[in-house]
């Protein structure tokens, strides 16, 4: 299985009043992380999208469990895999280690979406490609 690691600095601007990560910088964080393993497997996302001709590839469903908290200066690995694909979905989670301490864990469920070739106002779920499945779920592992 293909898994992305990438060390991160925590920023005066990731901080709220108490010098502790406001939780959607996470958020911001991990989308960020999953565009960073696209492109470590080969794929940007702009490339995918331009490919295949898909909308975007949006998180719908995202969650998070926070263990441990991180302040500005700190620095914190994201450890990012593909858990599993369905027809147009994936599922992603992300290992937040502080240190070696898992700090957080967080999921989210993303969709492929394209135009509705009957209606091009509209938005349909488009099929992952068999080769993004085939390198994520085959590949082996990389280092930031």
């Amino acid at each position: 299985m293909f898994v992305h690691r990438r060390d991160v600095q925590i920023q005066w601007g990731d901080c709220d009043p108490a010098n502790i990560v406001y939780y959607p910088r996470y958020f911001a964080m991990f989308d960020d992380s999953t565009s960073i393993m696209f492109e470590a497997a080969g794929f940007s996302k702009q490339n995918i999208v331009k490919r295949y001709g898909l909308v975007g590839i949006p998180m719908v469903d995202t969650r998070a469990k926070f263990y441990i908290p991180s302040t500005h200066g700190d620095w914190i690995t994201i450890e990012s895999r593909i858990e599993s694909f369905k027809r147009s979905s994936f599922e992603v989670t992300h290992k937040v280690y502080k240190a070696e301490a898992l700090a957080i864990e967080a999921f989210e469920t993303r969709v492929l979406v394209g135009r509705d070739p009957d209606d091009p106002d509209k938005l349909k779920s488009a099929p992952v490609p068999p080769e993004i499945v085939e390198k994520f779920m085959n590949g082996r592992f990389t280092s930031k």
